[in-house]
């Protein structure tokens, strides 16, 4: 059952989902808006366009002839998907999934007034003044995002009326695509952050994977842990939550469902209909499957029929310090050193400060100290370092 599968953005996340179809003997063709990018690296083919130009996307698609779709970012004219998937291509999860997630606005209506799911009160802009506004009803500290952006780009805290302009201009540097548009939302004060790894099926239940915490600087996840602490009550009320969500946007595939954890219980955050970045962390064996197997045999439509927790696991993100073309890595023997530890270079072409290069990895037996693990992931990523 060869599938021919289009991979739309192939960045770190794109190349281990080239990797798990590889193993089940998928063929690829991997797109991106530069050459060589990391997944491009491990695919059968490879194409280089502006994903935002729907002629160019018409092209490929005509040319490839994909049975399925697979979206990796956001920048993409996802209006398209509708015509792909009425010429019969399945488009993952589906056209109306990538449509609502790839844009905050769309999602955040959903979640907060069709569904009626606990969100941050939030406004939005499409300029500064609209911005100085929405703050004034919101009131300080508050949060601002562009609408379409991944890694926390664009993402900043508002805390003083001195801060509001360089928001918005962080927001318009950062921000993916063609909207000119923030949403502002108000602050929570969360005890903890969570990923629920949801997996949707086509003739099987949906599935949770144990919950991810993690930690963000820049808006960008610096460390994530499998499994985090979590109240029974407060995880039952996520699964509902992302179960409901992922139902109303329909299809096959995994989702990235995030969380606030509070004194006043949970509040959707944000999702992503694709492997999360958070979600690194199951490279470490935390699971049977890791999050790209799921998602993966979820879009060919292969059964899961459990996902278990087999060992506790902890990641921690490799930046880059210096901007350089063809990055070298220095430090790799060290790195490999520890024990029960693993780490992953993306190989990205280009190098800039504060980039994702790679990510290591911790683990060891279920029930082992989460906090010692972090640490351990830290101290195997200080060790790698890009010249």
């Amino acid at each position: 059952m060869q599938k021919k599968i289009l991979l739309l953005g192939s960045g770190e996340l794109g190349k281990e989902f080239a990797i798990a179809a590889h193993r089940l003997g998928q063929y690829i063709v991997a797109v991106d808006s530069y050459n060589n990018a990391p997944a491009q690296q491990v695919a059968h083919e490879r194409e280089v366009i502006n994903m935002l130009d729907g002629n160019a996307l018409d092209r490929i698609v005509e040319k490839h002839k994909p049975d399925i779709i697979v979206p990796e970012i956001e920048a993409i004219r996802t209006e398209r998907f509708y015509d792909y998937e009425k010429m019969g291509i399945q488009v993952v999860p589906s056209a109306r999934a990538a449509n609502f997630t790839m844009n905050r606005k769309a999602i955040r209506d959903l979640a907060a007034k069709e569904l009626n799911l606990k969100t941050a009160k939030y406004r939005y802009a499409t300029s500064l003044a609209e911005l100085e506004s929405a703050v004034k009803v919101l009131g300080l500290p508050c949060v601002v995002k562009p609408l379409m952006s991944s890694s926390g780009k664009g993402q900043s805290v508002i805390k003083t009326s001195s801060d509001i302009e360089k928001a918005w201009e962080y927001a318009m540097k950062g921000k993916r695509g063609d909207f000119a548009e923030v949403i502002i939302e108000e602050f929570i004060r969360f005890d903890s952050e969570i990923t629920l790894l949801t997996v949707t099926q086509k003739n099987g239940k949906t599935l949770f994977c144990p919950p991810i915490g993690h930690r963000q600087e820049r808006g960008d996840y610096m460390e994530s842990w499998q499994p985090c602490i979590i109240g029974e009550t407060d995880l039952k009320s996520a699964q509902e939550m992302a179960d409901k969500v992922t139902k109303s946007l329909t299809g096959e595939g995994i989702w990235g469902v995030e969380f606030f954890l509070t004194k006043n219980g949970v509040y959707f955050s944000e999702l992503s209909p694709r492997p999360h970045d958070t979600g690194m962390v199951t490279l470490a064996g935390t699971q049977n499957f890791n999050e790209f197997e799921l998602h993966l045999r979820a879009v060919l439509g292969l059964p899961v029929s459990e996902i278990t927790l087999n060992r506790t696991g902890a990641s921690a993100v490799i930046l880059s310090s210096v901007e350089n073309a063809n990055p070298k890595y220095n430090g790799l023997p060290e790195a490999a050193k520890a024990i029960k530890s693993d780490f992953r270079i993306f190989g990205k072409p280009v190098s800039r400060i504060h980039r994702r290069m790679g990510v290591a990895l911790a683990y060891d037996d279920i029930g082992s100290d989460i906090k010692q693990l972090v640490e351990k992931a830290k101290k195997i990523a200080g060790k790698i370092f890009v010249e």
